[in-house]
């Protein structure tokens, strides 16, 4: 099966990447395709048998995991970092411990529900359901903050000398025909 290697090579790796990398993929089965835009990644991962994110590192999310989620290609990674909260075992991908394990995973992908995989991707990874998620957060903190203190009287003096200590928030435009203080 052939491979397809997209990647970004940073300049203080070039010299690794061209005189130890390079030559390990002078193979007719695997092609190096070098970075790929935003524009390229949805056919790149979308026509993609699987995605192989052989991770060794503590990887804190992995969003490339995200992106062949939301094409409903399945993800074949090992299980450091975020991957066992990403991958869905059999729904959304394979954790898998070594290569031979991985190979064994290939085997499974014929029989891997693509569109499962695109409405767990919208379930839990959508914009939509993550900004709802982020909201939901900002204001439980709001909230504990505001049961952490006393309630705040305002002065009931007239003067605006008063009001020097409370914070200015501006939302949005002024309402058409309001008048603009200076």
């Amino acid at each position: 099966m052939k491979i397809k290697i997209a990647a970004k090579v940073d300049p203080t790796d070039k010299h690794y990447m061209e005189t130890t990398i390079r030559p390990l993929l002078d193979h007719p089965l695997v092609e190096f395709i070098g970075e790929i835009g935003e524009e390229e990644k949805q056919a790149f991962l979308g026509n993609a048998y699987a995605l192989l994110f052989p991770i060794d590192w503590m990887e804190p999310f992995g969003l490339v995991m995200i992106e062949a989620m939301a094409c409903g290609t399945p993800t074949i990674a090992f299980p450091c970092g975020s991957v066992p909260e990403v991958i869905d075992p059999g729904v959304t991908g394979f954790i898998v411990e070594n290569i031979e394990s991985a190979v064994k995973a290939l085997e499974q992908v014929p029989r891997f529900d693509r569109m499962r995989c695109r409405e767990i991707f919208e379930a839990r990874f959508s914009a939509e359901r993550m900004a709802t998620d982020y909201l939901t957060i900002y204001e439980s903190c709001v909230d504990a903050k505001r049961r952490a203190r006393p309630a705040m009287v305002r002065p009931k003096e007239k003067s605006m000398s008063h009001t020097k200590h409370w914070p200015l928030i501006a939302l949005g435009q002024p309402p058409r025909g309001s008048r603009v203080i200076k």
